[in-house]
């Protein structure tokens, strides 16, 4: 059995399992049981623990960083409100929020566990759900909570709201939520040892006669004074966003977010608390606005020293005072240079508007711009001084020149790695490693050297050349897909995430981009989000198999049977062709399947055979969990045409069997089961379908053996 049908069975064994006779207990010599359920999913691991140097070289310490789950909302475009009450960046400021989240050097959540609502899917209803069924579901007392929402907030009869995208102004109470209702949630609904409410909420542009921002923000602050609340700006006061903080953000969210990376961590031991950032926050906004917007945290029962993020890179040897803040004012002379400081991407900045990044410690920074084809310019070291701008010039000048001979050995590689097969895809390696010693900056030929690595499953080469390809044009998104991909591949979702997250944050219109997301959430057994982006990459690229393959795959998870069957269908209609035929082959040479996620083996029919099989017992498992036991002996029997040892195919064969005989009672369909669970046993005798497959053996055989008793007493 290769590595992706091992991968995809850890998703089967969600549920498949069955409630058996216990092993060792008496066999019943009815019916062999067969009944069913989907149990949970394996507990996550509740702490995430980190060893940091502290001053003194020999001692160490522990950073525990609890469970967490995050709600991030941002809302700029409302459905029913008027031109003049739009916003502009909630949005920008949601996304950035959710990426800091779940980076390793920020706030260290799981992606899995930090849901986001952007615009039109920020609905009443969908914040309900999230705040009174989801949080309250999966949150335990010890975990990390945080909500996190841009948007409008309002006050109407008295009463404080937020907006929910689907807002109507003629039934104000009927299509808000209201703030008390958050704080039930919060207070009473959601568990957790350290709760986070992060409000971006009193913009301009007000939407009742009743613009009380002074109401809004005492409400948010007095939710629970277990919780740490920080908003936006203090009483009658409303919050700015302009472009001149980091390209577009609300000024509170832009420091908030900086925060977080760590600027706010004041002692240097690598640790942003609830304080340090209140702090931090307060300073940098109220300096920028000239205290036209001042913050506000409640200082209520919470603890001080809650841990919002941690970045060890950020450990400093002893303790500095609290820095005067200082900004980076980055131009240039082309359109779509992005920009990294301290090896961090800040933003993407064009020649017509210069990218502001306030809020930075001061001292010395790396700078480095970059524009895919030409030389970097950078990385360079630039001074921040206290309380004052530094005006930073990047000039990208210099169109990168391709030596021919490296050209002349990309160009064979491409020929063999189009050719596909393992010979072909050695010599391909061989050609791009000629390519890259000929220019050390060749990141093409970098990028498929990669590709042609992960088709032969050496991933640690693969990732290696990918990673190479990103360090050469940090802008290449195609390489971040690509190494996403691999990263799949060897089962590191949570990177997988994060890179994809910044190739669609840069380019919202990424089909593939979107469906490789669904895949790796997925896998994490994010269903949810896996439908989401599996429908994104839908609606972006149609004729993507795949997306449709991993959305059925997450709606059947769901137990949306009849949705994910259609889907299941429509990959099997979309990849309906013998795939040694001319033309259609580059269906997956071109960049679908090889290098994305899906591991392309020498063989070149391989891995159609095997998502082609899986589709079909994906169809079998719809079918049964509906009780049309025949339909689904008929794709579970198509499945085994493709792959005839796929062990969940034969273990759901031997389930039906035995069901159909609990039916009808013939011996003829236990011999049946029995041989599909004999060949569950066979394929891997460790799995836990194996272990079941053996309880429904020995039923097998004692009802076998009861009947045989009779007929020959």
């Amino acid at each position: 059995m290769n590595r992706r049908s091992i991968q995809l069975l850890a998703a089967f064994a969600l549920w498949a399992g069955p409630a058996l006779v216990a092993q060792g207990a008496a066999p019943q010599p009815t019916a062999p049981q067969t009944t069913e359920t989907k149990p949970a999913g394996p507990d996550q691991n509740r702490d995430l623990t980190f060893k940091k140097e502290g001053a003194a070289p020999a001692a160490t310490t522990t950073v525990r960083i609890p469970r967490s789950y995050a709600l991030v909302i941002g809302i700029s475009k409302y459905k029913n409100l008027p031109p003049d009450a739009q916003l502009q960046y909630p949005d920008q400021d949601a996304e950035s929020v959710y990426t800091v989240l779940i980076s390793p050097e920020g706030g260290q959540f799981p992606a899995e566990n930090v849901h986001k609502l952007i615009d039109s899917q920020a609905t009443l209803a969908n914040i309900q759900h999230e705040l009174e069924t989801w949080l309250p579901s999966v949150t335990h007392a010890d975990d990390r909570v945080l909500i996190y929402f841009a948007g409008h907030g309002f006050v109407s009869n008295g009463t404080a709201y937020i907006a929910p995208h689907d807002i109507d102004l003629k039934n104000i109470a009927g299509t808000a939520y209201p703030m008390e209702a958050l704080g039930k949630d919060i207070g009473a609904r959601i568990n957790g040892k350290w709760k986070v409410l992060i409000t971006d909420s009193c913009h301009s542009g007000a939407i009742t006669p009743e613009a009380d921002r002074s109401t809004v923000n005492r409400t948010l602050l007095d939710l629970d004074k277990s919780l740490f609340s920080i908003t936006a700006s203090r009483d009658r006061e409303q919050s700015f966003e302009s472009d001149k903080w980091g390209g577009g953000h609300g000024i509170f969210t832009y420091y908030v977010v900086k925060g977080l990376e760590g600027e706010a961590d004041t002692n240097g031991d690598g640790i942003v608390s609830a304080d340090e950032l209140a702090e931090y926050v307060h300073t940098n906004v109220r300096d920028a606005t000239n205290a036209a917007q001042n913050p506000t945290s409640e200082r209520g029962s919470f603890d001080p020293n809650m841990l919002l993020a941690y970045n060890p890179t950020h450990v400093t040897a002893a303790n500095l005072p609290p820095p005067k803040y200082g900004t980076l004012v980055i131009e240039t002379n082309m359109d779509g240079v992005e920009v990294f400081v301290d090896g961090q991407s800040v933003g993407v900045v064009n020649k017509a508007a210069a990218l502001r990044l306030p809020g930075i410690v001061p001292g010395a920074h790396t700078v480095q711009a970059v524009h895919m084809g030409y030389e970097p310019d950078g990385p360079r070291q630039e001074e921040v001084y206290p309380g004052q701008e530094t005006t930073v010039t990047v000039r990208i000048l210099i169109a990168r020149n391709r030596n021919h001979a490296a050209v002349e050995h990309f160009n064979k590689g491409i020929e063999f790695y189009n050719k596909g097969f393992e010979l072909n895809y050695r010599m391909a390696a061989a050609e791009f490693e000629s390519a890259l010693a000929i220019d050390p900056k060749y990141s093409q030929a970098a990028l498929y050297a990669g590709r042609a690595y992960n088709a032969l499953y050496e991933d640690k080469k693969s990732l290696e050349y990918f990673k190479e390809a990103i360090s050469i044009d940090p802008d290449y998104l195609e390489a971040r897909s690509s190494y996403a991909g691999a990263l799949l591949d060897a089962g590191d979702m949570d990177e997988a995430i994060r890179q994809l997250n910044v190739v669609t944050q840069r380019d919202p219109n990424s089909g593939m981009a979107f469906y490789l997301l669904s895949q790796a959430f997925a896998r994490k057994s994010d269903y949810d989000d896996a439908i989401q982006a599996a429908r994104q990459a839908i609606q972006l690229t149609p004729g993507n198999a795949e997306a449709h393959f991993w959305l059925a795959e997450s709606l059947r998870q769901k137990n949306l049977a009849a949705e994910a069957e259609a889907q299941y269908s429509q990959y099997l209609a979309l990849s309906n062709f013998d795939s040694g035929m001319a033309g259609k082959l580059n269906y997956y040479l071109g960049g679908y399947l090889l290098g994305y996620g899906v591991k392309k083996r020498a063989a070149q029919t391989d891995i159609w055979k095997e998502l082609r099989g899986q589709a079909n017992t994906g169809l079998c498992d719809c079918e049964w969990l509906q009780k049309k036991f025949d339909s689904a002996i008929h794709y579970c029997q198509t499945a085994l045409t493709f792959t005839p040892n796929d062990l969940f195919t034969n273990y759901r064969l031997g389930i039906i069997y035995s069901q159909q005989y609990n039916q009808s009672g013939s011996v003829a369909l236990l011999a049946a089961a029995r041989k599909h669970f004999e060949n569950v046993i066979e394929q891997n005798p460790d799995a836990n379908e194996a272990d079941r497959s053996r309880k429904y053996v020995r039923n097998i055989d004692a009802v076998l053996a009861q009947q045989s008793s009779v007929a020959h007493p």
